[in-house]
């Protein structure tokens, strides 16, 4: 992780050293090991620097080559490294002393806007080819490296960070409203815009060009939808798995510094610590760092029992946060200045408070497990593609399965799915809010199945405010959203390009940013993702078990007792006992008090019953996430001044 920043003015105007100088400096939490500003007539890019891979030790950036026409600036971590230092033919030195944006940079200038196709890894760079007078940009293709930009009256401004563009005083700041429906709706398909008006995010998988008259937006990679892998065995399928996760944390691992693991006792967590803490073993004499968080008050969401098989294994250095001693709204004047906007992932807390003591042990890279459920697959739209194409029986022996798996009643749950999908038609173009009321315990313990019901009133509906919600043709605009997926497969993908994913590698990104720290999430890796996808169904869910290559592949990697655990921890009680807690006064400050920063988006009233729901403890999950993204929203428009334009 570092931060980039850089301004072109499409007129010609020249760039002030002084502006590139302010949106470096205001980045400077990105980047303590340095500084640089390049500037050549309307052209000026900026960089703070982490150093993180035993290559940035010699980086420096910006970065110009031999001939000076060509100029470069990223926040990039490349994995496929000996691939492209053949195939660019770069042999006059050792391949360590070749850095990462080097790479990039004669990867431009051999297969020129092709180039981010040939690149594996996370990045955002900016390229100014001043040969062609063309930026070109490009951002990695899962978006795990920010990049926020700004293109109006002939100023094209981009930067790691919203800050920072708007250290240029042309620069608008103003409230997106569009976005603010979004983000109380839970619901969207947009990947670019942001909670301000004409700042807009490079998505994932894109690369731009810029030039004296347009700016030009591209995807250069997507999922393919249709590929099916097809093995001889469940061996084989395993043993693909293995190899493609293991190079996954393996090439993550490149690090001059102490390396460090989240480590929550889930399967996915659990997975890479014990795959990193083998690799470390074997080649240093350092251990893993692992940040876990633990419950001793909300017993529900401790996964002790489970941190503790993987610790026991050898070569970690545990470190354990006791998260029901603080708020989920612990420095979050800091966290709202970091993150730009309001964030609606109310367990960050956990995050923040593990990464400064990671950082004060030196930890500068941190591995995290970040939804390997998307990755992998629970298989449960697996359900749904036998019921759509009428396989009632084997819909029979999966669903058994499974409920015996997770000790409930099947024949409830089964009853649901035929009611819903064959005797009753009507409901499967209105949603399935039967399965949901027939197989109502069943749902609530368990959350991927719970994911595959819809309500027919979702918890938002109630809480936007309807004037507002017209303003702006909100349910107009959700109209366009895609059927209920009809295969496993079709499942699988939304999930894994749903605009969720981005905002929320962003939020992580910004809030270990920090502390100096760069997060790397193993399954968010190009080649793993491809194959998970391209399964057939029953390598996902099998006898009742879910995600089960992983589980398979995991033997002799990962403690029996975490390979073959049943389900995943809630830890939204903990969440909700905390926000209480710590924060009533708060909360009723802005709910009951003074909500008026809030009531042109909010209704106000549904607010104030579902906190007094709350406060009776009679409150769904659902509408707890909408009285925190409402609060959130409120604190980020009192903190940012932008209030005015809200009453």
């Amino acid at each position: 992780m570092s931060g980039i920043v850089g301004i072109h003015y499409l007129d010609e105007r020249p760039v002030e050293r002084e502006n590139i100088s302010k949106m470096v400096d205001i980045l400077a939490h990105r980047g303590p090991d340095g500084a640089d500003i390049w500037v050549d007539g309307c052209v000026g890019f900026g960089h703070r620097m982490l150093w993180t891979t035993p290559e940035s030790l010699i980086e420096k950036l910006p970065y110009c080559n031999q001939r000076g026409d060509l100029v470069i600036t990223a926040d990039a971590r490349i994995d496929n490294r000996d691939e492209l230092i053949a195939a660019l033919q770069i042999n006059n030195r050792p391949s360590d002393k070749v850095v990462d944006s080097e790479l990039i940079l004669a990867a431009y200038e051999k297969w020129g806007e092709d180039c981010p196709e040939h690149l594996l890894g996370d990045f955002a760079f900016a390229i100014w080819d001043k040969r062609k007078e063309i930026l070109f940009c490009a951002r990695d293709h899962f978006g795990v490296k920010p990049f926020y930009y700004y293109f109006a009256n002939n100023t094209f401004v981009f930067g790691s960070e919203i800050k920072a563009i708007f250290c240029l005083q042309e620069v608008p700041r103003e409230v997106n409203e569009v976005k603010v429906a979004e983000y109380l709706s839970i619901e969207t398909d947009d990947k670019s815009i942001t909670f301000y008006n004409e700042i807009l995010r490079l998505p994932p998988a894109y690369k731009m060009t810029v030039n004296s008259k347009t700016l030009e937006l591209q995807c250069y990679w997507s999922l393919d939808y249709n590929r099916e892998l097809r093995l001889s065995s469940d061996e084989e399928y395993a043993d693909a798995f293995c190899k493609l996760f293991t190079e996954a944390v393996r090439c993550r691992l490149r690090s001059a510094f102490p390396i460090g693991s989240m480590l929550s006792g889930g399967l996915d967590s659990s997975s890479i610590t014990c795959v990193a803490r083998k690799f470390i073993a074997e080649k240093e004499t350092n251990k893993l760092h692992t940040f876990s968080a633990v419950f001793d008050k909300v017993s529900e969401c401790d996964e002790r029992v489970f941190q503790d098989a993987v610790i026991a294994q050898g070569n970690i250095e545990p470190y354990r946060f006791n998260a029901d001693r603080f708020s989920p709204l612990t420095d979050f004047k800091q966290v709202l200045w970091h993150q730009d906007e309001a964030y609606s992932t109310g367990n960050l807390y956990l995050n923040w408070n593990l990464y400064k003591p990671a950082s004060q042990n030196s930890v500068r890279i941190i591995l995290d497990g970040f939804d390997g459920d998307s990755t992998v697959s629970h298989g449960l739209g697996y359900l749904a593609e036998l019921a759509n194409t009428e396989q009632w029986f084997y819909l029979a022996k999966q669903i058994k399965d499974y409920c015996t798996r997770v000790g409930e009643p099947w024949r409830e749950a089964l009853w649901s799915w035929i009611w819903s999908y064959k005797i009753n038609p009507i409901i499967v173009k209105s949603g399935i809010s039967k399965i949901l009321r027939r197989s109502r315990k069943l749902f609530r313990r368990n959350q991927p199945l719970q994911q595959s019901a819809l309500n027919n009133q979702p918890a938002w509906r109630k809480l936007i405010n309807p004037e507002f919600m017209e303003q702006i043709n909100l349910i107009e605009r959700l109209k366009n959203q895609p059927n209920r997926p009809q295969t496993e497969r079709e499942s699988h993908y939304r999930r894994l390009i749903e605009a969720g994913m981005p905002r929320t590698l962003e939020t992580l990104d910004k809030a270990a940013g920090a502390y100096g720290i760069e997060l790397r999430f193993p399954f968010w890796d190009k080649r793993l993702i491809e194959f998970c996808l391209s399964l057939p169904p029953e390598q996902k869910i099998s006898k009742g078990w879910t995600r089960m290559v992983m589980r398979r592949a995991m033997k002799h990697i990962l403690p029996q007792q975490v390979q073959w655990r049943v389900g995943k921890t809630n830890m939204h009680p903990g969440f909700e006992q905390g926000l209480l807690e710590f924060e009533q006064a708060r909360l009723e400050q802005i709910i009951l008090h003074n909500p008026k920063v809030i009531e042109k988006y909010v209704n106000i009233t549904a607010l104030q019953q579902a906190y007094h729901r709350y406060l009776s403890k009679q409150v769904t999950p659902e509408e707890v996430n909408s009285i925190w993204r409402a609060v959130s929203l409120a604190l980020w428009l009192e903190q940012t001044d932008l209030t005015t334009q809200c009453l």
